[in-house]
């Protein structure tokens, strides 16, 4: 039998890795089920990456894939595991024991992972453990039967009748005349079955690949199930029924405009941006959930989710706007918002006169640095929400509380997932993006943009067109909104009527477009009179600025 080429039994130690690798990951899942830790290896390694990763990588994951790049981040993550499981095989097969040291050192690594995650604890690290050991236990047993295959496949098996051994000096043989008997044909290699060694070598490698296989794949979906099943928050949401709020925010007439490809008034919770540094949405049961304000205060207050809706809830309009926002873009909503003010729980825990800062914690570790007075301030609606557009807060957006801060960037206010309110002092504590090149306070910069027509929509038609979008000015509210074709004279656009300083307004300007290209600018103006900046800024420190100009194509 002819020798398997090299590169054929690479193939195979690499797959001896890959199975290790989904071993590792089924073992986890199950040790991270039994222990209750919730401890998944891929998203604490994901976690950690998002943490450590540089500033205009974020930016550009955020800028590039928007909401999906947790989703992106999981998939490179996975890519890379195979990669390096597959190289482990390789190691393990060709230079032992340096697979498993590898798999060691991911082991290490992942555990670490784990267990400097947010309010985590020495048992986080077993899952970790268990996959590592089952990981190196398979690979020990999986490469060496590649080995004894290998080696099977290389050993001469010819029969023993067409073997002669001259060198002995063995007779020639004779047949029952005496006469020399005629050589036997050599038999054709290609014809020959495998040698027993050869078939039991075989066997014994693919049985364990493909039970192990078999079982990673049992054991890690069904403990993801299992999981899913026994912590989603999912059917207690959708069972939760909230009280009545006793204030209703009144919509005025002409709120809306009337144009096609305009932003809605409220955005609608299932096209809401989410940009936050949780891989995976947090499952916070309403029951176990607290809220503790504590640090520079007279007394340490904590409340329950039941404590937060006895005290009755009243509604809100508010736009949001993420900090990593590009002028133009699209990571701002408007919706409406059920809670209470964030003032009044405050005040029961008695603030120090010498603190400045709140230091606002969600369950995920993530921190923001918010000024005390935008949370004392009773001109301000700063609350913790706990309903959005008429709804128990989606998962994705904070369940069960959040903030939401008007006139302030979401880094630095509206944290999801709440748990801890710390008071505090800006020169004695600093927030999750502080050290990461974000100011420590960012109030949202006016702004204005173009929802239709859309640059990438194409040509439009020429005749008569709505140029429309949307404009924010937060706390002060949107005055008015002007239009530039090309280097035409400024026009003042329709403003649709405003429900509040704290929501973005609609405008719109009727346009005769003629055939060609034409450069379209947007500014905006606040009810003081003061111009939206053209001076363009970066997101980082504290959030992007310049007008809007976009290329429209007439036809």
């Amino acid at each position: 039998m002819s020798d398997t080429p090299k590169a054929r039994w690479t193939v195979f130690a690499a797959l001896s890795g890959v199975i290790g690798a989904a071993v590792f990951l089924a073992a986890a899942e199950l040790t991270a089920l039994l222990i209750s830790t919730g401890s998944g290896p891929l998203e604490a390694v994901g976690a950690f990456v998002i943490d450590i990763v540089p500033q205009p990588v974020k930016e550009f994951a955020i800028s590039a894939f928007g909401s999906a790049d947790k989703i992106v981040l999981l998939a490179s993550l996975g890519i890379a595991a195979l990669i390096g499981a597959a190289i482990a095989g390789i190691l393990e097969f060709h230079r032992p024991p340096f697979g498993s040291v590898l798999f060691g050192a991911v082991t290490v690594a992942t555990a670490a992972a784990l267990v400097t995650r947010a309010a985590a604890g020495p048992l986080d690290a077993l899952p970790a453990a268990a996959g590592g050991i089952a990981a190196i236990m398979l690979l020990r047993f999986l490469v060496p039967a590649l080995r004894r295959w290998r080696d099977a496949v290389r050993r001469p098996d010819a029969a023993p009748e067409a073997r002669t051994n001259t060198a002995g000096g063995d007779a020639p043989r004779t047949d029952e005349t005496g006469r020399a008997a005629a050589s036997p044909v050599p038999e054709n290699p290609a014809e020959r079955r495998p040698a027993a060694p050869v078939v039991t070598a075989r066997r014994t490698f693919l049985g364990i690949a493909l039970i192990s296989t078999a079982a990673a794949i049992v054991v890690g979906t069904g403990s993801r199930l299992v999981s899913g099943a026994t912590t989603s928050i999912t059917a207690v949401r959708e069972a939760l029924r909230l009280p009545m709020p006793r204030s209703r925010v009144t919509v005025p007439a002409g709120a809306e405009l009337d144009v096609p490809g305009i932003s809605p008034l409220f955005t609608p919770n299932a096209d809401f941006y989410r940009v936050d540094t949780a891989l995976t949405v947090p499952q916070v049961d309403v029951d176990s959930w607290r809220l503790v304000i504590d640090g520079m205060v007279d007394r340490r207050v904590e409340f329950t989710f039941q404590d937060l809706l006895a005290r009755g809830l009243d509604e809100y309009a508010v736009t949001l706007t993420c900090v990593s926002n590009e002028v133009g873009g699209g990571l701002v909503g408007n919706a409406l918002w059920q809670g209470v003010p964030v003032r009044d729980l405050i005040k029961m825990a008695g603030p120090s006169p010498d603190a400045d800062m709140v230091l606002s914690r969600s369950i995920d570790g993530f921190t923001a640095s918010t000024p005390l007075e935008s949370l004392t301030d009773d001109g301000l609606d700063a609350i913790l929400a706990v309903a959005m557009n008429g709804e128990p807060l989606p998962l994705q957006h904070g369940f069960p509380v959040r903030m939401v801060v008007p006139g302030l960037y979401g880094y630095v206010s509206a944290t999801k997932w709440l748990t801890t309110l710390t008071v505090t002092r800006f020169d004695q504590d600093e927030a999750y993006w502080t050290p990461r090149g974000y100011a420590e306070k960012a109030p949202i910069k006016m702004s204005s943009r173009i929802d239709t027509p859309r640059v990438d929509g194409g040509a439009v038609s020429a005749g008569t067109i709505a140029i429309a979008g949307v404009a924010w000015a937060q706390p002060v509210g949107v005055g008015r909104v002007e239009v530039q074709i090309d280097d035409g004279p400024w026009q003042e656009a329709t403003l649709s009527a405003p429900i509040s300083t704290d929501t973005w307004v609609q405008w719109m300007l009727p346009w005769e477009a003629t055939p060609g290209a034409h450069n379209v600018t947007v500014r905006a103006y606040d009810n003081n009179g003061t111009q939206q900046t053209q001076d363009r800024a970066p997101i980082a420190p504290d959030g992007s600025s310049g007008w809007q100009r976009s290329l429209i194509t007439v036809s």
